[in-house]
């Protein structure tokens, strides 16, 4: 499931607060957003909504700036501990990130998102995407198994054992035992189906090696034979 983000703009009209008042607030290092793309721009979670909402409960309350400071640094959020999650520490890419690292167009990764091939991590409300560094690795492969003759749907398979693998990763106590097990073993079957079939594409891609270089000095000598010959006399 994607989690839900908040570019900028979203995230004020959502949170209720002006550009100003955030901007303070990330400068007194009381709020900060929940991470950052791949080129620096800033994105917020649901969680930074309840922080905000609570920054300015206090400020209703008459409390002062330097004592909302004391409040945070002392006891934190209602909500828990300020820790971020795990998953949001790594560097996030926009689709145009991701497309521009994997050689292909945005329009071609939107559509293996539509075709259910590729799904992104986070999503705001106004269609903004963000893509795990992970991501890069997995288009990659997709290319490749478009080569070997892949059909999307097939892809698509494929591509969901490793999403799958990067969920059970991350979230693995998320999983009950028995459901782990079930997945990682369909995982080791497909593995081995696809190592098969990699073997078998290695043995081709000889055979044709072996076969090109043959025909190829042929076609040399063959060319080096027609120029070595007279011009027939003109009619």
């Amino acid at each position: 499931m994607k989690e839900q983000i908040y570019i900028p703009e979203e995230f004020l009209r959502k949170a209720g607060v002006d550009r100003r008042q955030l901007a303070e607030w990330e400068r007194l290092k009381l709020f900060r957003p929940a991470g950052h793309t791949g080129d620096k721009k800033p994105f917020y979670s649901e969680k930074n909504v309840a922080e905000v909402q609570y920054l300015q409960k206090l400020l209703e309350l008459g409390y002062e700036k330097e004592e909302i400071e004391k409040i945070i640094r002392k006891v934190g959020y209602p909500q828990g501990p300020e820790g971020r999650d795990r998953k949001k520490s790594g560097k996030y890419l926009t689709i145009g990130n991701l497309a521009e690292k994997v050689g292909v167009s945005a329009r071609t990764l939107k559509h293996w998102e539509d075709k259910g091939i590729i799904e992104p991590d986070m999503r705001s409300e106004g269609g903004f995407r963000l893509y795990s560094e992970a991501y890069i690795h997995l288009c990659h492969l997709i290319q490749d198994l478009q080569l070997f003759g892949y059909s999307l749907e097939e892809i698509k398979t494929i591509s969901g054992y490793f999403r799958d693998f990067l969920s059970l990763q991350d979230h693995l106590a998320a999983f009950s035992k028995k459901a782990v097990s079930q997945k990682l073993d369909a995982m080791i079957h497909e593995i081995d189906v696809l190592f098969d079939k990699m073997q078998q594409l290695k043995a081709g891609i000889q055979r044709w090696e072996d076969l090109l270089k043959k025909y190829r000095k042929e076609v040399v000598g063959l060319k080096e034979k027609n120029e070595k010959r007279n011009n027939p006399p003109k009619g």
